[in-house]
């Protein structure tokens, strides 16, 4: 069998995406998904995403990370989407989302890409991790995933991986875990982030969920503004605006790059 894909990215997190509104890909999702993921022996990306057909939106959007599992959404992955269902005449410029986590909205111009997040929950401030070594002062939020948020001073000497993958595996964060994400902020407030991505189980050169995060989280530990100019790993820049009243974050927009790198098949 074969399968027509498109290979997208945004700010450096790319992606197999697929129209399986045919229900072209073989159930269940999740081993082929992952096989497709791996780098130098398949495709490699940092999840494929299956565009599918829905009763309450233009499409609905599923993605799968590189270890199988299914998550509830992605940022980057849905600007990818939406450009992807633009350029295929799949929906217009505007257009409405179904995941798993919740209704996005999303407007395409060109490679620029504005998503309406779901509004973000469970925000939890100066949380202690402890581990024999060390511990960690920490923020969380959900803004479609859990994630973690560390402030650092130097990013570039930050162990990503290697902190990120205990964080991501605390106990605090069980069963489910977490996405932890390092934020420097600069002089003139720019927000520079690095994130440990679950389920990729690695670093990676953007996340759109943890942008957002890092992004709500600054304003309200480090009094950052909106809208927050956020510099990922990639040196792309993604803008995260919204609303703050009563103590909680609306209206939440992300504002990024989406870019088509090719269209090939994939056979198995």
């Amino acid at each position: 069998m074969r399968i027509r894909f498109s290979k997208m990215e945004g700010a450096g997190n790319d992606f197999i995406v697929i129209d399986n509104r045919e229900k072209i890909f073989p159930v269940p999702e999740h081993s082929l998904a992952a096989e497709m993921c791996v780098r130098k022996k398949s495709i490699g990306a940092d999840g494929v995403i299956l565009l599918q057909s829905s009763e309450k939106a233009d499409f609905k959007m599923r993605i799968f990370n590189p270890d199988g599992g299914e998550a509830e959404m992605c940022g980057n992955g849905a600007r990818c989407i939406a450009k992807f269902a633009c350029d295929n005449k799949i929906a217009g410029r505007k257009m409405k989302i179904e995941t798993m986590a919740g209704m996005l909205s999303a407007s395409v111009e060109g490679d620029m890409i504005k998503v309406k997040m779901g509004d973000p929950f469970d925000l939890k401030t100066d949380v202690y991790v402890s581990f024999p070594d060390k511990q960690v002062k920490l923020d969380f939020i959900n803004t479609g995933v859990p994630h973690a948020v560390l402030f650092v001073e130097k990013i570039g000497q930050v162990d990503v991986e290697g902190l990120g993958r205990k964080i991501r595996n605390a106990a605090e964060f069980r069963p489910s875990g977490t996405n932890v994400n390092f934020v420097e902020i600069s002089p003139d407030n720019l927000v520079k982030v690095r994130t440990y991505e679950r389920g990729v189980e690695a670093e990676t050169l953007a996340c759109g969920t943890g942008v957002v995060a890092s992004a709500i989280i600054s304003h309200r530990q480090k009094n950052v503004k909106a809208p927050v100019k956020v510099i990922t790993k990639s040196e792309d820049s993604i803008i995260v605006d919204f609303k703050f009243g009563d103590g909680s974050y609306k209206n939440v927009y992300m504002t990024g790059p989406a870019k088509l790198i090719y269209v090939a098949e994939y056979g198995f």
